[in-house]
């Protein structure tokens, strides 16, 4: 600690239960003055008072300015209790049981005198405190207030600093003493948090007991740089033939989910998460500003279909104090990342980043900064661009594991170029982009093909998927352009009339109910048949009872065309033209039923 310039008097307090003998006394005062004395102090400018404190419990505690040192029994207690605490905490204490940590504990243990910085709370309220004394204090550091609640350090000023609390204020006084731990806000991380329910702490809220921690990760982190970063090439596949053949996602890439309140956000991003079962991919669900039971309803849509194995729930509900809204993207991120230095793959999901950027919004108003566009603070762009900037596909020096985000975003009537939109669209790699019109007019997921895009494209498709969906988005668009030209038209050719049938086939074969996930080969099946025109002897209302019979008789018929479509994942012309003529067999059999 670097000596600082104080007024010309430095009083400096002794606490004690036993008042000190006259040898103590002499080395206490030496230790002060050997620390505080020098250029800017002269020995004779150091006042000590003694202070009699039995809470203390024994030995000698020595406040000076808005540092303390701490010699007595209470300390000296708290330091063995925490280290056997992150003992026990470590990997192996379940195994060989807690005698044999104690043993080695106290043999090893050595005391020190435990030296913090102290503040005093000058005001408190909203969820914010306002701290003096706290010189050293760091952006992003978390401090322990007196009542032993906790808060990070938000904003630095010149006589003070505010911190954003991580609960409710009231047992925070004007007054209350604040100390410093020197450690940057984080979450504990490990192999056991899968299948939980956390809150934006770290703590368990599913009441399933206690969570075995294997390590601890600051919740900001910087970002992997260019070289760190191999280029998206591996599918993350959703399940939903609308998205894996026209916007497909990469494992390592951004993409976001946008549109109005209900139409289906959450479903695509849940939808995904089931798709994982059995591929090896970690997925975190971050819930912001959401309602309890809405949360609720989606654990128990996990535990129905066993996908909450491999998933992780960090909670933080409408309920939350904002500061706790605010670090959950962030510490599921965090928990992303332990995954990902391991070499493994991870899909997380923030829901969503417009109540994120509200709770920001709340924090930065009650610091009294000043509000921009929106009354959103300036520093709006870099709270989500940090954020997602840590989503990337490691190089294989560093084990080749990925973070791939689905951040989604609430608009309001359909506005796009809104501030936060238009943000997020600008850092991600993509955005898919659900329609209120399209949901009401009954096409689930309510994708807009002319709005969506992947900036990754093709690069994150298997050859078979790439060749079958080829053609799709350029004949959907050709049906919108035809479909508006001939509304009013009475009397249209045979060949326009198999356009826009052909269209109609395409957006029924896009209609796909929740919970119900296509693989790769049969999103590939589907598109061959689409595009061999098989579907135009079926009734429109037909088609999707149609697919998913034809799928079913595939499975059964032709294992070996699902098979290779699977392990070779390339869609050869022969193979195609397989397709076509068992799919033109089922038809024959479809409409003699």
């Amino acid at each position: 600690m670097s000596k600082k310039p104080l007024n010309k008097e430095f009083v400096v307090t002794l606490s004690y239960v036993t008042p000190p003998t006259a040898e103590q006394l002499e080395k206490l005062k030496a230790f002060v003055i050997n620390k505080y004395s020098g250029e800017e102090r002269d020995p004779g400018d150091i006042v000590f008072e003694l202070k009699e404190e039995p809470a203390i419990g024994g030995g000698f505690c020595i406040k000076a300015g808005n540092e303390v040192f701490d010699w007595s029994l209470s300390g000296r207690i708290k330091q063995f209790t925490d280290k056997v605490e992150q003992l026990g905490k470590g990997a192996g204490a379940g195994e060989n049981g807690i005698i044999p940590i104690l043993k080695s504990t106290i043999e090893e243990f050595e005391i020190e005198a435990l030296c913090h910085e102290q503040g005093v709370v000058s005001s408190v309220g909203d969820g914010i405190a306002s701290v003096t004394g706290l010189d050293y204090a760091e952006y992003g550091e978390i401090v322990i207030f007196e009542s032993g609640a906790k808060g990070m350090v938000q904003d630095i000023r010149k006589d003070s600093v505010c911190c954003i609390l991580f609960g409710r204020d009231t047992e925070i006084r004007e007054g209350s003493r604040v100390t410093r731990t020197c450690r940057r806000a984080g979450i504990p991380v490990g192999e056991e948090f899968k299948g939980r329910v956390v809150n934006a702490l770290g703590e368990p809220i599913d009441g399933a007991g206690p969570i075995k921690e294997e390590g601890y990760r600051p919740i900001e982190a910087a970002a992997p740089s260019i070289v760190e970063r191999k280029s998206v090439g591996t599918p993350l596949e959703t399940g939903i033939l609308a998205i894996d053949s026209m916007f497909p996602i990469g494992r390592g890439q951004r993409e976001l989910i946008i549109g109005d309140r209900q139409t289906g956000k959450t479903s695509i991003a849940l939808e995904t998460i089931l798709n994982q079962k059995g591929k090896g991919v970690v997925c975190i669900y971050v819930a912001i500003g959401q309602k309890a039971s809405t949360v609720a309803k989606l654990v128990g849509m996990l535990k129905k279909n066993d996908a909450l194995s491999y998933t992780i729930v960090v909670s933080a509900t409408a309920a939350e104090p904002a500061p706790l809204q605010y670090i959950a993207p962030y510490a599921g991120t965090a928990l992303a990342e332990y995954f990902m230095y391991q070499g493994r793959d991870v899909l997380i999901v923030y829901d969503d980043l417009s109540k994120h950027a509200v709770a920001y919004r709340a924090l930065s108003l009650l610091l009294e900064r000043s509000p921009g566009r929106e009354a959103y603070p300036g520093d709006v762009f870099y709270l989500h661009s940090r954020l997602l900037e840590r989503s990337a596909r490691l190089c294989d020096e560093l084990g080749g594991g990925s973070i791939t985000a689905l951040p989604i975003i609430e608009t309001q009537a359909g506005d796009v170029s809104a501030y936060i939109p238009t943000n997020v669209i600008s850092i991600t790699d993509g955005q898919i982009y659900l329609e209120i019109d399209l949901f009401f007019s009954g096409q689930r997921p309510a994708v807009n093909v002319g709005l969506s895009v992947s900036r990754v494209g093709g690069a994150a498709q298997s050859k078979a998927m790439k060749k079958a969906a080829g053609s799709i988005r350029i004949n959907l668009a050709q049906f919108r352009e035809m479909e508006v030209f001939t509304q009013f038209a009475s009397d249209l050719d045979d060949a326009t009339k198999e356009q826009l049938k052909h269209g109609h086939d395409l957006m029924e074969l896009l209609k796909q109910p929740v919970g119900m996930p296509l693989s790769m080969p049969e999103q590939v099946i589907t598109l061959c048949v689409a595009e061999a025109r098989v579907l135009l002897k079926l009734p429109v209302n037909k088609v999707k009872d149609f697919q998913m019979k034809l799928l079913g008789f595939m499975s059964a018929e032709h294992p070996e065309i699902i098979r290779e479509l699977a392990t070779i994942k390339v869609l050869s012309d022969e193979l195609a033209a397989q397709i076509t003529a068992a799919a033109e067999e089922f038809r024959e059999q479809y409409l003699s039923m």
